[in-house]
């Protein structure tokens, strides 16, 4: 057990399978197995779900239900499929958030079904290929990183489905919280690349409601419009006036998202 422990230390690997120890050690699947179990009764590993350990660090001694950090999880649930920590989720990371998050939204290639570990909700959303853009890096340990949206597709992933980000007051609340390192330019190519009407009309409303666009941009989103109405908030009742300019139901009060200046 000592041995394979240092051999996932030395490979920046806390998470891992029972076919990585399995292949670490030498043993058979099995064996390897029943090394693990006992490993978790003595507080060495803590077992997520069926096949799946993450290493418990020595501080926290013999603790048998230690989770590990939920962004790596999530990594692993996805497996090799192409994916990125999305939605509210990549709200948090990115400290567009006051409130703190209690499922974690992965964006993927690949249809997953929701699961819950440790009292940890995963959510899956599924992505068309061509709709895989605007990612980084992010470093959630010194060894370990996961894909996430940047910046602005977090926002564009937000106006897209506001349901996983608390709602459109919640997306408008994150884009001015980061207003100064937020790219309109950039806003505007990403809208464009999703060919969503929904997306194009929120995203124009927002930004000049807020004065974080340019006119330039504005008249760019603009120009893409047609006649059809959307409601603002989908998640909320088709109700209140009918705004021309951006062919928007406002079912939020300008008022309450203009208040988001305060946050």
């Amino acid at each position: 057990m000592a041995g394979l422990l240092m051999a996932l230390y030395d490979s920046g690997k806390t998470i891992f399978t029972i076919a990585d120890a399995a292949r670490i050690t030498r043993l058979s699947p099995a064996l390897a197995s029943s090394l693990l179990y006992k490993a978790a009764k003595r507080g060495l590993v803590s077992r997520l779900k069926r096949g799946l350990f993450v290493i418990v660090p020595p501080e926290l001694g013999s603790s048998t239900q230690y989770f590990g950090n939920p962004y790596l999880v999530a990594r692993h649930l996805v497996g090799s499929a192409p994916y990125f920590i999305s939605h509210g989720s990549a709200m948090e990371l990115h400290r567009m958030v006051t409130q703190p998050q209690f499922v974690i939204f992965v964006s993927s290639t690949k249809r997953l079904p929701k699961q819950t570990l440790h009292g940890t909700e995963f959510r899956f959303v599924y992505l068309k290929s061509d709709h895989f853009f605007g990612t980084m890096k992010h470093w959630v340990t010194k060894e370990q990183a996961v894909e996430v949206s940047d910046l602005e597709r977090t926002i564009l992933d937000g106006l897209r489905q506001p349901e996983y980000c608390g709602g459109i007051t919640e997306v408008a609340k994150g884009l001015w919280m980061r207003r100064a390192d937020i790219r309109p330019p950039k806003l505007v190519e990403y809208a464009t690349r999703f060919k969503s009407g929904a997306v194009t009309r929120r995203l124009g409303y927002l930004l000049e409601l807020l004065g974080v666009g340019s006119e330039v941009e504005l008249n760019s989103l603009r120009k893409s419009l047609t006649a059809t109405y959307v409601p603002l908030d989908p998640i909320l009742p088709r109700e209140g006036p009918h705004l021309a300019k951006w062919r928007l139901q406002i079912n939020v009060s300008p008022e309450e998202l203009q208040a988001v200046r305060s946050t």
